[in-house]
């Protein structure tokens, strides 16, 4: 197992071993000014990937010099990483630390940014709220020590589960029945055309009822919704499938491709919802007006990439805080990065991006480590 050695912006009083998530996992250990995080293990749920995790566990204090005293791992208690934590003799203090918030904290500590406020823009798949709902397009205004979640793109529900994320066209139905009712069905787009009524009527019971179908904020969800709208994925091999075909689609980010479809904004108990209704309207639109496919998933990204600038205009208004830090799976997407760091510091924020570890879950156990040390 091979690790990246990290200088820390600060000084950890005592050692912490960091269990990171549990797709693409990757462990940290952290003392003193530096830390060590170790290469993607991978799936803890395979069973070899689950022993090499193990294994990397039991090899911290040779890198540590020391054996640790705090256990950082995420909030969700399925996750094996946290039955490990909790199987542990209570000689250790288990920090739990959200998702986002570990994903924001890693940046941090890589830029070499020391515990002062900054705007946390974290898109990804999901990850476990602290409402015990699932999050994944978040913007917080956080230090290591704490955050506040400020605003994130409005929930929807995943239809049977996990699920979902191999059959976006579950997400796609998702959204367009909330805007269009069953009306959505006589949309002239392909994928509606080619629709399997009779499943949806069982989804759509599901949906009703509250059956297996979780709330999400997704950023990574909403790229697949609209990969299957746009490019006629109904079903995927893998996860992010449909939103890496969208990303390849974009052709050019020439002036016409540069023009936002439209969201709204609302602020609902002190939390702004961003909600993208509009922008579904607009795609269809343009996409029964036998617009490029190419110019729709520019417009797309350039959409996402303004409501990031927008609410960070917002929030820098109400905190004063003029310091924004991106992660999270969904830049890994890089002409969303650009757009979104160019529009960004065309206003003046200093903007902050992962240069050495992924804004994946491989990157998270560095911010595990981060927040567990200045709550320790």
């Amino acid at each position: 197992m091979k690790y990246r050695k990290i200088r820390l912006p600060f000084r950890l009083k005592e050692a912490v071993l960091a269990l990171g998530g549990d797709v693409k996992n990757a462990i940290c250990f952290a003392r003193d000014r530096e830390a060590f995080v170790s290469d993607i293990i991978g799936d803890l749920k395979d069973v070899s990937c689950y022993f090499k995790f193990q294994n990397a566990i039991r090899s911290a204090p040779v890198y540590l010099r020391a054996r640790p005293k705090i256990i950082a791992c995420d909030l969700h208690p399925e996750y094996l990483s946290v039955k490990y934590a909790a199987s542990l003799p209570n000689i250790y203090k288990a920090v739990y630390v959200q998702h986002h918030h570990a994903h924001i904290a890693s940046c941090m500590a890589e830029s070499m940014l020391t515990n002062s406020k900054v705007i946390g823009v974290a898109f990804d798949g999901t990850g476990l709220g602290d409402d015990n709902t699932l999050w994944g397009a978040e913007f917080l205004i956080c230090d290591y020590s704490g955050f506040k979640r400020a605003a994130h793109l409005k929930n929807m529900p995943l239809i049977g589960g996990e699920k979902a994320i191999l059959e976006p066209w579950r997400l796609l139905c998702a959204w367009l029945y909330s805007i269009y009712g069953d009306d959505f069905l006589e949309l002239k787009v392909n994928i509606v055309k080619s629709l399997n009524r009779k499943k949806w009527m069982v989804l759509k019971k599901m949906l009703l009822s509250d059956l297996n179908s979780p709330l999400s904020s997704s950023m990574g969800r909403l790229f697949d919704a609209v990969g299957a709208l746009v490019l006629g994925k109904s079903k995927v091999r893998f996860e992010a499938q449909a939103a890496i075909a969208l990303e390849r689609k974009v052709t050019s980010l020439n002036l016409h491709a540069r023009r936002a479809y439209r969201f709204n904004i609302k602020k609902e108990n002190s939390v702004y919802i961003i909600d993208p209704a509009l922008m579904f309207k607009e795609i269809v639109a343009d996409l029964m007006r036998k617009e490029d496919k190419g110019v729709i998933a520019a417009r797309f990204h350039f959409t996402i990439a303004h409501m990031v600038e927008k609410m960070c205009l917002r929030l820098r208004r109400e905190t004063g805080i003029n310091k924004v830090v991106l992660s999270g799976g969904v830049f890994q997407n890089n002409i969303l990065k650009g757009l979104a760091t160019d529009l960004l510091s065309q206003k003046n924020f200093a903007v902050y991006g992962h240069k050495m570890l992924s804004c994946s879950d491989a990157g998270i156990s560095l911010g595990q480590a981060a927040v567990a040390a200045h709550l320790s």
